[in-house]
């Protein structure tokens, strides 16, 4: 039972660290672990890591809405006499389109959150930046990365079973 807990937590620690520093890759260890032992339900440990994903995919999600404040070295300079280029002017355009077509928005969080195209980082930045209800990005996400991480879990035991 012990070293049950020992694998959940580091599953959960690993999907942090992962949500934040993208060369770190989640899935391998999930693979991994799988693989190595099955101490740990399948869907446990779906479960423990889709939600240390979106716990750390949350801060890029805030720091996106600027509800976190971001190191001097992050943080753009602005022009507050600049006429707003075609970028911000399309960005802005797309924001409105987030708030105007709610299941567009929800299926292309889905769609990152399982696949990861577009990649899932990115999207929980510009959903942040969109200002998509935090409601809407905890549900698609949560579901998402654990259709993601149920199917990496299971993977090596259906393959073995097939062959």
């Amino acid at each position: 039972m012990l070293t049950s807990i020992g694998l959940i937590a580091s599953a959960f620690g690993m999907a942090v660290a992962s949500a934040l520093l993208p060369v770190i890759s989640v899935e391998i260890f999930v693979v991994g672990m799988v693989v190595k032992g099955p101490e740990v339900p399948w869907w446990l440990l779906a479960l423990v890591v889709a939600v240390g994903q979106i716990g750390g995919k949350l801060l890029y999600f805030y720091a996106a809405r600027g509800l976190i404040t971001l190191p001097a070295v992050l943080q753009r300079r602005s022009a507050p006499t600049r006429r707003p280029g075609r970028w911000a002017v399309w960005m802005e355009r797309f924001r409105a389109s987030c708030h105007r077509r709610p299941l567009w928005t929800g299926g292309m969080l889905l769609l990152s959150a399982t696949a990861s195209l577009p990649p899932f980082l990115a999207t929980c930045v510009v959903a942040g930046w969109a200002r998509v209800p935090l409601s809407t990005f905890l549900v698609t996400g949560l579901v998402g990365r654990f259709a993601r991480f149920a199917a990496l879990a299971v993977a090596p035991g259906v393959l073995i079973a097939w062959l």
